[in-house]
């Protein structure tokens, strides 16, 4: 192909993934441009940040780690979180001269020739010998099937597309999901709503306490093993429980936070229990998670028989050319931070020990 570039190093995804994983590859002596490339979909700097609902301010956000290199200082914790991570991705980008290519989709990744991958994009195809995949899960906001759903008469969204709670008033909205997503709907939507209901799979699980360094290395450590037995990720909350803090608690007072069993099926006009219970309702809102968007790679054919991508530290057991960093365990802020250091690492090994064909 004649429109063929080659890199050393593809990076897909400038969220905090990928942006730390740019660093590294800076600091371990590869240049921007001509040694690596960060590919990213996103109209502009922000990473998925950029498309949060604007009353998610800066103080509400759980965990938000600083990346490699630059503390993010003085945020207005009163601002919506869009609006502070933007401004400091974008500084990110400048400061450290990532040079990131966007607006770019990655359509495919397949194996090419002399070792190399091809990467198949909107702005043409990249060779590269690495590819770092850091494309999250924003893209792929998971939506559960149930019987009679697309009978309903009213309005249905995922957490992907919740636009504040004021588009809610005089409402009756049901809440589905058991993430701190939906908690956070919850607690903004009720004093808007004529009522809200909140439902859940599984009954939530509030943690006490800190979540110290402890709870965390164990938490890390049963994603791991699921991404090491080839399964797909599950959702954070699932190992970390929900943290019970003063506006859970007054939630939970309220009657805000009451939470009820999954409903069987959904009706035209709400959603119905198998005991005969029904509930009228004119919004579903599914804060029911995302998924790891990684159908660009299903060329290579990683998925093992259990659905995931079978891993070996940050790279897949079946190819160490890949590397999924804000995979798995490292789908936190923090995590990424340290799976892009460590993913760097294994590349410039990998690439010392097999010499660019000539």
């Amino acid at each position: 192909m004649n429109n063929t570039r080659e890199v050393e190093v593809v990076v897909t995804g400038a969220g905090q993934a990928g942006l730390a994983a740019g660093y590294h590859l800076r600091r371990s002596g590869f240049e921007p441009g001509s040694d690596f490339v960060v590919l990213d979909h996103s109209p502009g700097p922000g990473g998925a940040w950029q498309f949060r609902w604007p009353s998610l301010t800066y103080g509400k956000v759980h965990g938000m780690h600083a990346l490699p290199g630059m503390e993010l200082t003085d945020a207005d914790p009163e601002r919506p979180s869009a609006e502070v991570i933007r401004e400091y991705f974008d500084r990110y980008e400048r400061t450290f001269d990532l040079r990131v290519r966007r607006p770019v989709d990655v359509r495919a990744v397949r194996e090419g020739s002399g070792g190399r991958l091809l990467v198949e994009t909107s702005d043409g195809v990249w060779s590269t010998r690495a590819l770092i995949n850091a494309t999250g899960t924003w893209d792929r906001p998971f939506w559960p099937r149930y019987p009679g759903q697309e009978t309903f008469r009213g309005r249905q969204l995922h957490t992907a597309q919740y636009p504040g709670p004021e588009e809610f008033a005089g409402q009756r909205v049901v809440v589905v999901g058991g993430g701190a997503s939906g908690t956070q709907h919850l607690l903004e939507i009720a004093s808007y709503a004529a009522a809200t209901t909140w439902v859940t799979r599984r009954p939530p699980v509030f943690r006490e306490g800190p979540f110290d360094e402890d709870a965390g290395r164990a938490a890390v450590a049963l994603v791991e093993e699921r991404v090491r037995q080839g399964l797909p990720p599950r959702s954070v909350v699932s190992v970390t429980g929900l943290p019970l803090n003063d506006a859970i608690r007054q939630g939970i007072e309220d009657g805000v936070l009451d939470r009820q069993p999954m409903f069987d099926r959904i009706t035209p006009t709400g959603v119905d229990w198998q005991d005969g219970r029904h509930i009228d309702a004119d919004v579903i809102l599914w804060a029911t998670g995302f998924r790891a968007a990684i159908d660009h790679l299903a060329p290579l054919r990683l998925r093992a028989p259990g659905g995931g991508i079978r891993m070996d530290g940050t790279h897949a057991a079946a190819d160490p050319r890949i590397h999924l960093v804000g995979y798995g365990p490292s789908a936190s802020t923090i995590g990424a931070n340290r799976a892009g250091r460590a993913a760097v690492r294994d590349i410039r090994r990998l690439l010392e020990r097999e010499p660019a064909a000539a």
